[in-house]
C-alpha cells in the first residue's frame, strides 16, 4: 500500500492528495497527517466515494488508510476523536438544476456600516433564515465569519442548531478556526475545508452571500 507524506500540509491539500490518488483508481493508499482537521476532512472524503477508512495514531499524527470494502469508518482507540463522527450526508442534487441554495457567510457582520450594527444584522439575518420555512441545502462559514459559531453567542447557535434540524448542512472553514484559536471553542457546524465549501457553492442552485 503507497503511503503518502502530508505531514506539514494545510487543508484542503491533504484532501487533494487523496482525491488524486481516488480519481486515478487507486483505492488501497494511505496519507499521513498531522492535524485533526485533515483526518475529518480526509475520513469524510473515504465517505462520501464509498471507501472504508481506518485511522490509527502514528508517530507525529495520524494515518488514515483507504481501502475497498465496508464503508463504515473504524478507528483505533489512540486515533483523533474529532474524527470519530462523520456529518450528515449533504441533500442530493438534482442534475442540471443545482441543490437547492446556499449561504455564505465570510465575515461576522452585515455591511461595512457600523461594527456592532453589522453584527446585530448578522444575528438578525441567521435568525431569520431559521424561521423563514425554506431553509439553505448549506451554510458555509468562513474567514470572520467563523466567530459566529464558535464565539458563545447563544442566539446564533441556536439559530444555525435550528437550520441543522430541518437539514440544513453547516460547514465551518477549519484554516480559519486555527487562524483566531478558536478550534475547540467551535459549538455547532461540521469543520471542513476550501475544497468541500467551493464544492458547496459551485452545486446549488444559488448562492447568497451575507
Amino acid at each position: 500500500m503507497e503511503v503518502i507524506n502530508a505531514f506539514g500540509l494545510q487543508c484542503p491539500k491533504p484532501l487533494m492528495l487523496a482525491k488524486q490518488q481516488i480519481d486515478a483508481g487507486v483505492h488501497e493508499f494511505g496519507i499521513q497527517v498531522d492535524n485533526e482537521t485533515a483526518v475529518k476532512n480526509v475520513s469524510r472524503l473515504a465517505e462520501r466515494t464509498g471507501l472504508a477508512c481506518e485511522v490509527a495514531e502514528i508517530a507525529g499524527g495520524w494515518l488514515v488508510s483507504f481501502s475497498e470494502g465496508d464503508a463504515d469508518l473504524s478507528h483505533t482507540a489512540a486515533a483523533a476523536p474529532a474524527a470519530a463522527t462523520a456529518p450528515a450526508a449533504a441533500p442530493a442534487c438534482v442534475p442540471g438544476v443545482g441543490c437547492g441554495y446556499a449561504v455564505f457567510v465570510g465575515k461576522d457582520h452585515v455591511g461595512e456600516g457600523e461594527g456592532e450594527l453589522g453584527y446585530n444584522l448578522m444575528k438578525m439575518a441567521l435568525y431569520t433564515l431559521s424561521e423563514c420555512g425554506d431553509a439553505p441545502a448549506s451554510l458555509l462559514f468562513m474567514n470572520s465569519g467563523v466567530k459566529l459559531v464558535a464565539g458563545g453567542e447563544d442566539q446564533v447557535v441556536e439559530s444555525v442548531q435550528k437550520l441543522i434540524d430541518q437539514g440544513t448542512e453547516v460547514l465551518v472553514c477549519g484554516t480559519c478556526l486555527d487562524f483566531y484559536g478558536l478550534k475547540e471553542q467551535l459549538q455547532v457546524g461540521d469543520v471542513s475545508n476550501m475544497y468541500d465549501i467551493l464544492e458547496r457553492m459551485r452545486d446549488a442552485a444559488k448562492v447568497i452571500t451575507l
